[in-house]
């Protein structure tokens, strides 16, 4: 494939739907779905159990040291490990994921889980979701997306996802906190969330699920039909 990674990178802000569609488009390709995110939320999540001062680098970083992260795929799922504990079913408290974007603008926290990634992406063909995949974690995926959709769109997204759960919430609280971590991921200094050159723009505001997912697999399967550029 001309050096090209056999891989599907999936870039976005939060509440894009980057996991949803991920999922849905590894199964029709039969490719392992993983999910960056739930890593970085697995290292909130630790964080936040150990009383970490997660505005402090310092503390972040040794507190790193009894952290590690690790995943399994079951029944075709990813599932997240902390220290040898499932917790995946943990991962979607908004406390978590406010944590994760927070947290992850240090690249000491970065660099724990890049190691793992690549080394999933290098043993089976992958659709890789995250803010950095075609940039840096995976820059030679043969297939790049960034996904995206208005703001107020996402918020509600989410919303809905959350009453679905029994979560009391607010949509304009949900709005302000998206906003937010978009400007969070977009200016920190280490691997900014930013659509690569080579990725298609898709944006999700007023597409339907199965558009989206029929939109993607037909980029993956062009890119799949055409010999890659030499390397």
């Amino acid at each position: 494939m001309g050096g090209k990674l056999r891989a599907l990178a999936i870039d976005g802000p939060a509440g894009a739907g980057k996991s949803t569609i991920s999922e849905a488009v590894s199964r029709e390709l039969g490719w392992l779905h993983v999910d960056t995110g739930a890593m970085f939320r697995a290292v909130a999540l630790y964080l936040l159990d150990t009383g970490t001062d997660t505005g402090n680098r310092e503390e972040v970083a040794a507190a790193l040291k009894g952290a590690e992260v690790s995943c399994r795929v079951e029944s075709g799922e990813q599932r997240i490990l902390l220290n040898g504990e499932d917790v995946t079913e943990k991962l979607r408290a908004e406390e978590v994921g406010n944590t994760a974007s927070a947290v992850s603008a240090y690249p000491e926290v970065r660099t724990r889980l890049l190691a793992l990634q690549r080394s999933i992406a290098a043993a089976q063909p992958v659709v890789m979701d995250g803010r950095d995949i075609g940039t840096v974690v995976l820059p030679d995926a043969e297939t790049k997306v960034y996904l995206t959709a208005r703001a107020k769109v996402r918020a509600l997204r989410r919303f809905r996802e959350l009453i679905a759960r029994g979560e009391p919430c607010d949509v304009l609280e949900i709005e302000k906190d998206i906003e937010e971590r978009d400007y969070r991921d977009m200016h920190r200094k280490t691997a900014p969330l930013v659509q690569a050159d080579d990725a298609v723009l898709v944006d999700t505001s007023d597409m339907t699920k199965d558009e989206v997912v029929r939109r993607i697999l037909s980029l993956v399967h062009k890119n799949e039909a055409e010999p890659g550029d030499p390397a």
